[in-house]
Order: C-alpha cells, then sequence, then structure tokens
C-alpha cells in the first residue's frame, strides 16, 4: 500500500516539474542585477555561497522535509519580488515563497531545487491606524513583532500561535493559520482585509484596503488566504487588530473523564459569555510529557491524581473585578454540583502564573519534539470524539505490534475545542515506512467518517496533497485545479503543494 502510494506520488511530482527549469549562473547573474549582494544566496556562480548556509531554508524546522534548492532570494520590496517573479515565469523557474518556515507540512520548502523567494526582509510596519486598529504591513513582519508594535496603542494581533516568535504574517496568511484566538476573533478570513500579492506573471494585484466595508464584486484576496503560495507571493498584509483586553484570566480544570469535556465547554460558555477566549483541551499523556520536558507544573500531584485530562480555560474582558467575579462563580458551581464536571481547578493568581499556565499548554509541541520523532495531524472533528480518534489511533497502532519504546512510544491528542481542532501526535523513536503505513490512510479514514478536514490550521503543503479527496469532493478538487491553471498556467508557484 505504502509504496504504490510513493510510486504514485514520484509519478505525480515528475508531471509538475517536467516543464520546469532548474536556476542557471546566467539566472543567478540577473538576480544579482536586481537585489543587492547580501540578498543573494546562491550555490552558483557568480555568488557561489556554500551549500551548508542554504541548510536552515531548505530543510523543515522538524527535518522531515529537505529540498536540494541552489539560489534563495531576499527581496526588501514588493518591486523587487515582481521582477523576481517576473523572470521566473519567462523561464519557467518554479518558486516556493518562505515565510518564517514554520510550518509542520512541507508547504515553504522545495521538494527539489526550487528558487526560494523568502520574504524576511520585507518586515516593515507601514501604516497603523489606532482609531480603527487597521494594520498595514509588510509580509515578512514576524507576528510577535507585530504584536509588540500594536501593544503600545492597545491594540492585540487577532492571532496567537507558538510559533509567534519566528513566523511571519505574510506565511500565517498564506496558509490561514489559527492559533489560540481563533475562538474569540474568528480565522483571518475575517480579519485580514486586504492584500497585496505579486501574481505568478509578476503582475502586482493591489487590494491593500484599510476599510473594514468592501461590497464591489469578487472578493478575490480570500483565494490567497490559505493557498499556500500556490497562486502568487502576498507581499502585504491589511489586517483588523483587536482591542487589547484590560484584564485576562485563566484556570486550569482536572477532570476525571474526558466524557466531561462538551459538557463544561457548554458550562462554561454559558456562565463566562463575552469574557471567554480561549478553551484548550489537553489530554493526560500530553499534559506529562510537558510536565516531564520542564514546560511547566500547573497542578499538585495529588490534584493531578484521577485526572483523564486537562482544560485551560481564559478570558479577556475590560474589567478584572468583574471578570474574577465570574471566574470565582464558574469555579463554585462546577466544584459544588451534585455531579462535578471537574475534579479540581487552579486559578492563576498574578501574570506569572498567568504565563505559567499558557507556557504548560505551549510548550507540548516543544515537549514533544525533545521526546522523540513526531507524525502530527492537525484535523477537524466533532469535540465529543477527541478521546475516540486518539484511542483508535493507539489500539490501531498497537495491533500492528508498533506500540513500544523502539517504535511508537506515545499517542497523545490536545487542542482547540471551541472550533473542533484536534492535535493528533504520534510520538516515535524515528520516522519510519512502517509507522507511516499505519497511520495513513488510517488517520485520514477516521477523519473522513466524521466529515471533518485532514487539515484544520497548518495547511496541506506537500505532506497532504494525496489525502486532499477526504476532505473535498471531486467537484471541489476540480475547481481548485482550474483555479490554479487560472492564475499560474505554466505551474512555477510552489509546484507540488495543496494539489497533486
Amino acid at each position: 500500500m505504502l509504496s504504490r502510494r510513493l510510486f504514485a506520488r514520484c509519478l505525480s511530482s515528475r508531471r509538475v516539474f517536467s516543464t520546469l527549469n532548474p536556476v542557471t549562473d546566467s539566472d543567478v547573474t540577473h538576480f544579482t542585477r536586481i537585489l543587492s549582494p547580501s540578498s543573494v544566496l546562491s550555490t552558483l556562480s557568480p555568488v557561489s555561497t556554500p551549500h551548508d548556509e542554504l541548510d536552515i531554508y531548505n530543510t523543515d524546522w522538524m527535518g522531515k522535509y529537505r529540498g536540494k534548492s541552489t539560489t534563495v532570494l531576499k527581496p526588501k520590496t514588493t518591486e523587487e519580488v515582481s521582477e523576481i517573479v517576473k523572470w521566473c515565469h519567462d523561464k519557467r523557474i518554479p518558486i516556493v515563497p518562505q515565510g518564517g518556515n514554520t510550518g509542520l507540512v512541507g508547504g515553504s520548502v522545495p521538494l527539489k531545487d526550487e528558487v526560494i523567494l523568502s520574504l524576511a526582509n520585507m518586515s516593515n510596519v507601514r501604516s497603523f491606524d489606532p482609531v480603527s486598529g487597521i494594520l498595514v504591513a509588510d509580509a515578512g513582519c514576524i507576528l510577535q513583532s507585530l504584536t509588540d508594535y500594536v501593544a503600545p496603542y492597545d491594540h492585540i494581533m487577532p492571532l496567537d500561535l507558538g510559533a509567534k516568535g519566528s513566523c511571519q504574517i505574510g506565511g500565517n496568511v498564506s496558509t490561514n493559520a489559527g492559533g489560540l484566538r481563533l475562538l474569540r476573533y474568528g480565522s483571518l478570513h475575517g480579519s485580514v482585509l486586504g492584500l497585496e500579492v505579486v501574481l505568478p506573471n509578476g503582475t502586482i494585484l493591489d487590494q491593500l484596503t484599510s476599510l473594514r466595508k468592501d461590497n464591489t464584486g469578487y472578493d478575490l484576496k480570500q483565494l490567497f488566504i490559505g493557498a499556500e503560495g500556490t497562486l502568487g507571493v502576498i507581499t502585504g498584509v491589511s489586517i483588523l487588530t483587536a482591542p487589547a483586553p484590560q484584564a485576562s484570566n485563566n484556570v486550569i480544570l482536572a477532570l476525571p473523564t474526558f466524557d466531561n469535556v462538551v459538557p463544561l465547554f457548554k458550562t462554561v460558555k454559558r456562565q463566562l459569555s463575552e469574557i471567554l477566549s480561549a478553551f484548550e483541551f489537553i489530554d493526560r499523556t500530553a499534559y506529562n510529557l510537558a510536565v516531564k520536558h520542564g514546560q511547566g507544573r500547573a497542578l499538585s500531584d495529588e490534584d493531578v491524581e484521577g485526572a483523564e485530562c486537562f482544560i485551560l480555560v481564559e478570558t479577556s474582558g475590560g474589567r478584572r473585578e468583574h471578570d474574577e467575579e465570574k471566574l470565582a462563580d464558574l469555579l463554585e458551581h462546577l466544584l459544588e454540583a451534585d455531579k462535578p464536571l471537574i475534579n479540581t481547578g487552579v486559578l492563576a493568581q498574578n501574570p506569572a502564573q498567568f504565563s505559567s499556565l499558557w507556557a504548560l499548554r505551549e510548550g507540548v509541541t516543544e515537549a514533544v519534539s525533545k521526546e522523540g520523532k513526531a507524525y502530527k495531524y492537525d484535523i477537524s472533528v466533532p469535540a465529543a470524539t477527541f478521546k475516540q480518534v486518539v484511542d483508535t489511533t493507539r489500539d490501531h497502532l498497537r495491533s500492528k505490534g508498533l506500540l513500544n519504546e523502539d517504535a511508537v512510544k506515545h499517542v497523545l491528542g490536545y487542542g482547540h475545542v471551541g472550533d473542533g481542532n484536534l492535535h493528533l501526535n504520534i510520538v516515535a523513536k524515528a520516522y519510519t515506512p512502517e509507522i507511516q503505513a499505519a497511520l495513513e490512510p488510517f488517520v485520514y479514514e477516521i477523519v473522513a467518517s466524521h466529515r471533518g478536514s485532514v487539515s484544520a490550521e497548518h495547511g496541506i503543503g506537500a505532506m497532504k496533497t494525496h489525502a486532499l479527496p477526504y476532505s473535498k469532493t471531486e467537484v471541489s478538487i476540480a475547481l481548485m485545479r482550474k483555479i490554479k491553471e487560472l492564475f499560474d498556467p505554466r505551474g512555477i508557484m510552489n509546484p507540488g503543494k495543496v494539489l497533486e
């Protein structure tokens, strides 16, 4: 099964690249005329950069995907991006747009020797209106830098990610990143107001509006949100930031059984109402790994005893006393109920405790990476099925004889209950064909049985192109192909990603 699938994907890759050309010395010479010397990295002449200096661009952060690009270009302006793309279009040279390279599905690294177009040097804030909260910025701006920029104006970015210190806003938009604030502020399809995009032929599409309302025809920007650089290169983003909450707090709750998660969510929504900003699920295995690898210890051993899973609740409101009263009432209600939904709960008492509770949740990813090689499945399924999906996957691996210290060490789940996004992680000693074959298409078949999505927020990239039919119908995929052919008839933009 696996060998046939890999063979099919190899054939698909050959078709994608059959009409495309590698970068030559003359191409690099041309790029040096467009860009400053420090903005061109290439193992080809006349630049001759050492190969190892390109490793960071050719390899994803998990070390799972490795490309063979000879050339990395780092333009500083939209006009420079346009010149590069126009040349590549004329010469049929494939391009991989790259932001912070923090993705999990191989979408930002080359499959072969494509040109890597890094947006890292495009990192300027173009404007910010403190009245409307509308921010216009270059695509290469680091998410944390934008968060810091708007903070003095009492605003926050509408998304928050574990990789906020290195991911870029252009990459966030290109992958339609979700993250920890989606429950409160919605997806980027709603908060992004406009985009500046360099199309595959080098044309600059300027839809960088800084107004909230525009009802004039097709909303073209939506096509580029989540397109993963397959339709063009996002160079500028106009985004609506949110007023900063005047008071934030959080509480971690220990649950005796997963069956209480959905009833608890309903109770918390009803009692916290407008101040609820996050409702995060962490199963016992994920919690234990986070504690083991130093991501914090939110609860005492006594509090943890008997807990099957944990919920992290965050509130964001306008008055601390009001919010604290609501949280205290919630805890009292939960603990004094005839049939309590929780064993215990710990409420943050100061900013340090607030940060430490979030560090535990955000630290699961780092803990998993320290524990072994992770197979990560970012899926959408009904929240009530989170545990079932994790348990079914674990049982399946056990039935294959793969659940042991020399193969799969842990199967765990955590994620965003409010939007049905489960992060299913399989932690193995090493990446092996046997484990891969056991997991796929098994996991995708589970997702399809719930009419879910094989990618909730990480995108398709190179990892999930073959899995798209588990979430999209033939009609949908055919329309996606037509859109791709319309925008990029030569197939130069991030080839082999999203669509096979």
